[in-house]
């Protein structure tokens, strides 16, 4: 298992090992240990999967204290465009986005910290999108911010996705007000 940083302090992007022969492949999307020994000291408590067609862009999600979430997350079938924003007050990055593709094929992951919103655009049709939670799903503590929003400026590479009642409504960035901090 590899990890690498990104800009965003805290924002990780996981390769695994993967051991492929004429069965298949084989990898461990998940080994706490290695995770330990990286600096990722979490424990996850739920799990999640979605199934979408391409162009549907589900985000910019997240929940707030005390229910935050961590996201460990992943493509099991498919692709898309992975993007988290720091919401974290005091943090050298706040109000920044980035961005990956996660896919079937390249197995990568994406460790999303509390603190940061998240959302992804789907590439391709039937795609399943998996993810491991720190917390469990509060409907109280949810928070969004608009997935378009000129502030944040995030290149999703589309201007007319798919998106559920809530995510066309939901408020700008301008309008948050962070209940996250920043602690390193």
């Amino acid at each position: 298992m590899e990890i690498s940083n990104t800009k965003i302090p805290g924002l990780l992007v996981i390769k695994p090992a993967i051991f492929k022969d004429s069965r298949g492949y084989f990898f461990e999307s998940h080994n706490e240990e290695k995770l330990l020994k990286a600096g990722i000291d979490i424990r996850f408590v739920q799990d999640n999967e979605s199934k979408s067609q391409r162009g549907v862009l589900r985000g910019l999600h997240f929940q707030n204290p005390p229910y935050s979430q961590g996201k460990l997350v992943r493509v099991i079938q498919g692709a898309v465009l992975d993007v988290a924003v720091d919401l974290r007050k005091k943090s050298p990055t706040y109000g920044k986005w980035d961005s990956i593709i996660l896919s079937a094929e390249n197995k990568l992951m994406y460790w999303v910290p509390e603190g940061m919103a998240h959302g992804f655009l789907t590439l391709e049709n039937d795609t399943i999108f998996f993810y491991k939670c720190t917390s469990v799903y509060n409907k109280e503590s949810e928070g969004c911010i608009r997935w378009n929003d000129p502030e944040l400026n995030v290149e999703w590479g589309t201007d007319n996705p798919i998106l559920s009642d809530r995510d066309r409504i939901t408020p700008f960035f301008k309008d948050f007000k962070s209940q996250f901090v920043y602690d390193k």
